[in-house]
């Protein structure tokens, strides 16, 4: 007899919108076919929420526009979500696993009250570094990586000025940081955070691979409108970038390999005590 696959839930927050984001964590997921399957569930366009005794791993992706509005239906579904899981593994030892990706983790971070989400100045977008803390340099999703790591980022949005009280009652733990900048008046944006030992999220997109992204910058509105804010030297930078093997590509063939890896050991250990 085959051994039984975990289930693992992805909640779609594209609200029906053409991105790349899906595929690369349909492309990711293949390389787990031996040990998952998986059914998609659109949060935001339909307003489906899968019930989590049916699903042992959740990832919830990234989205466009304002992470601060909803309809008072599906956010709501999902932050009730959010809560379910949170108390099934308070009281349960088989845990549920989340990752939570950009639009994802900034709506966990409003929901939890973790920081300030705020508009940012300009759009972040590119090929960034993405700086481990010292919580970070010990945390098992972020293994494997150098410090810093690159990653793609995408957002208009941030989270800041983290509510460390709350931290502390919750045991969240801050593991990412953007990159120190030069204009001190800006704050360095919170990019990755272990909310528990089952849930955690980032602010960037791990499932990027370079091939989606070369894709956008394709795009000619897009590939002038980063001429515009950073001119054609960090254009050309960025494209130097994401072929470098030790950038995106390593990121995009670590992280999140490193999230199911893990969470499938964890479910299968204690599915197995629970069996004995």
């Amino acid at each position: 007899m085959g051994k039984k696959k975990l289930n693992l839930a992805i909640l779609d927050m594209y609200d029906s919108e053409p991105n790349q984001g899906m595929r690369c964590i349909k492309d990711i997921l293949a390389r787990f076919e031996s040990q998952l399957t998986y059914k998609v569930f659109d949060v935001r366009g339909k307003a489906e929420i899968p019930d989590i005794r049916d699903y042992d791993l959740f990832i919830s992706t990234g989205g466009p526009g304002n992470p601060m509005d909803g309809d008072g239906n599906w956010d709501l579904k999902y932050f009730d979500f959010l809560d379910q899981i949170w108390i099934w593994n308070q009281n349960y030892n088989h845990k549920k696993y989340i990752l939570f990706i950009c639009h994802s983790f900034q709506m966990a971070c409003r929901h939890f009250g973790l920081g300030t989400l705020t508009k940012r100045k300009s759009t972040s977008f590119g090929v960034m570094s993405v700086h481990k803390t010292a919580e970070g340099q010990k945390d098992s999703l972020l293994q494997n990586l150098s410090n810093p790591f690159w990653a793609i980022d995408s957002r208009d949005y941030q989270v800041v000025q983290p509510d460390l009280k709350k931290f502390k009652v919750l045991g969240a733990k801050i593991i990412a940081l953007e990159k120190i900048r030069d204009h001190v008046e800006y704050e360095r944006a919170i990019m990755a955070i272990r909310f528990s030992p089952e849930m955690v999220g980032t602010q960037f997109h791990p499932e990027a691979d370079p091939v989606s992204f070369l894709a956008h910058l394709k795009k000619a509105e897009v590939k002038e409108k980063i001429i515009a804010v950073k001119g054609k030297i960090k254009f050309r930078r960025m494209l130097e970038h994401l072929v470098d093997e030790d950038k995106i590509y390593k990121t995009n063939e670590t992280l999140i390999p490193n999230f199911l890896e893990q969470s499938i050991q964890q479910v299968k250990a204690s599915k197995t005590l629970t069996l004995i």
